[in-house]
């Protein structure tokens, strides 16, 4: 059993595109809306044409060191995550973003690693207390805004992606919201399932007529399995045993039993991925964060901070509850979970 670092959550942050219904819009997107509405989504987020993610990204964090009462001066680390498409190639946002606090000095880190990120960044923030005596607050910061250009917020899997942000302020030897553990596994296999085509540098032009929003992500999916249904019902039931697993991992590695579990918070998915990562882990669904993946959309990495702030305001989470924050990411095929005690 590790022991590790102590750290918890401070304050929580939150920032958002506009709030638009699934319904009212779902045409601009797919020509068939019904598959969309099927998915049980009541809104979702879009930002404001003009507006960045450095921007949201800020807006969040200022509201996460605000509800700490911490100056951005005494920030130690600030680690960024952004589970879409950045602005720019060769850019690092993480330093956008300190620039926009104004931060100045400050090391930061950028993780990319999809929806996973966040926890990914609280490990990181864990490593780097144990490493580094002098870092004693951490602010994390998550924000996913979908480029509209390269992929379609109502055609890209069974979910709608959505435009937010969340950002956390990390202490160490905070007595809430206390990071007891994680847990993750990769499989490398499905390494290439979800990407985007062109643009990069392997095909940086796309052939005549061709764009990334022509291409059927799930056809690509389809291809990989040689379209055996046999093969493609193992990957799906292999989504769900993996949450199970990670799941029990994290529990272990904290020294606590799966039983103590008081709520899951998954990916704002849809409501039957939502359901089936419940039952994987022994919970009814109304102990997840399923009505708040109706009410937000999809927002890559930032879902699970989100819903966890949702949560406590709400008082749906008691000192001593158990939760945990754990998912898929895609591209990549990561599954992750970070242990939270209330």
């Amino acid at each position: 059993m590790s022991v590790p670092v102590e750290m918890g959550i401070v304050a929580t942050g939150t920032a958002f595109g506009e709030q638009l219904g699934v319904a009212e819009t779902a045409a601009r997107y797919v020509s068939d809306p019904t598959f969309v509405l099927s998915l049980g989504f009541d809104t979702y987020h879009r930002l404001a044409d003009g507006r960045t993610s450095i921007e949201l990204a800020a807006e969040a964090a200022r509201d996460a060191l605000d509800r700490a009462e911490v100056g951005i001066d005494d920030v130690d680390l600030i680690v960024v995550g952004n589970s879409d498409i950045p602005e720019y190639l060769g850019w690092d946002s993480s330093a956008a973003v300190a620039r926009a606090l104004g931060s100045y000095g400050t090391p930061t880190v950028l993780i990319t690693q999809a929806c996973a990120a966040w926890s990914l960044a609280f490990d990181h923030a864990a490593g780097a207390m144990a490493l580094s005596p002098e870092v004693g607050t951490v602010l994390v910061v998550m924000v996913n805004v979908v480029s509209e250009q390269h992929s379609n917020r109502m055609a890209f899997g069974a979910s709608v992606a959505s435009d937010g942000a969340a950002a956390v302020v990390l202490r160490r030897g905070h007595p809430r919201l206390r990071r007891l553990a994680s847990a993750h596994y990769t499989n490398p296999e499905f390494a290439d399932l979800f990407r985007l085509e062109y643009g990069g540098s392997a095909v940086p032009e796309p052939p005549e007529g061709e764009h990334n929003l022509k291409v059927d992500p799930m056809a690509g999916v389809y291809r990989h399995f040689g379209r055996e249904p046999k093969q493609f019902k193992a990957f799906v039931d292999e989504i769900n045993g993996r949450l199970a697993d990670v799941v029990d991992l994290a529990f272990t590695r904290a020294g606590r039993d799966r039983g103590e579990l008081a709520r899951l918070i998954f990916l704002n998915d849809n409501r039957q991925a939502i359901r089936e990562a419940a039952d994987a882990v022994g919970l009814p669904l109304e102990r997840t964060n399923a009505e708040l993946a109706r009410r937000y959309g999809h927002m890559g990495a930032a879902d699970q901070l989100v819903s966890l702030r949702h949560h406590l305001e709400a008082g749906e989470l008691v000192p001593g509850d158990l939760v945990a924050l754990a998912g898929l990411a895609v591209p990549g095929m990561h599954w992750f979970c970070t242990l939270i005690e209330v």
